[in-house]
């Protein structure tokens, strides 16, 4: 049936706009609690040898930072489970309180992987299923790092790929512009007060071997 056609039914027989919820719509929530979101997932990028590696990652829904956790062929619970622990040390070492962890429902995030946030206190919300727009800067991310590294690159070994990911990784989180940080990168600050633009000169750097150009 189409939409058209539900409409034609619902206002022939005088049912009109359902009412607005009273809770916040997801965009509300994501804006009104960004300082304490991270967003992680799992990704897949082939080695030469046709093998595919599981890339675990996760993303500051706040300041943009991405950080890689690991990479594995076998993404078994012990492991995942291990890399939630290392995540939330570091997490604690930095300050930084996550009040949500959003994630997907792939078959790695187990409930114990849960059960290691929620005993931070951090509360886990799945995406939908078929809903990539609710986890939609970490599905972005993933996007721009498959077509700018893996896809363009011939990735030896295990070994090699976690080399030109933390490349990756360092020229995200330190060069790369946000319009939502209003062009700036996630750990580094714009200049304050620029004035005299004629004192800057455009400079090109090459990360991964000429692949990615800064």
């Amino acid at each position: 049936m189409a939409p058209s056609t539900v409409w034609e039914i619902l206002k022939n027989a005088g049912a009109g706009p359902a009412p607005r919820r009273d809770g916040p719509g997801w965009a509300e929530f994501l804006r009104s609690q960004a300082q304490g979101i991270l967003a992680l997932d799992l990704f897949t990028a082939g080695l030469l040898n046709g093998a595919r590696v599981h890339v675990l990652a996760v993303i500051e829904r706040a300041t943009r930072r991405v950080q890689i956790l690991g990479a594995t062929k076998h993404p078994a619970q012990a492991r995942v489970v291990q890399q939630a622990r290392n995540l939330l040390m570091d997490l604690a070492d930095a300050g930084t309180r996550v009040k949500f962890m959003i994630h997907d429902r792939d078959a790695s995030f187990t409930t114990a992987f849960d059960e290691v946030f929620a005993a931070a206190g951090t509360r886990i919300v799945r995406s939908a299923i078929q809903a990539p727009r609710m986890n939609s800067v970490m599905e972005r991310w993933i996007g721009s790092c498959r077509s700018e590294l893996p896809d363009r690159t011939r990735v030896w070994n295990q070994r090699h790929l976690m080399t030109v990911l933390r490349e990756y990784e360092d020229f995200c989180n330190t060069h790369r512009p946000h319009r939502a940080l209003k062009q700036a990168a996630p750990v580094r600050r714009l200049p304050d007060n620029v004035t005299d633009h004629d004192r800057f000169r455009v400079q090109r750097r090459d990360h991964a071997d000429g692949v990615i150009h800064e």
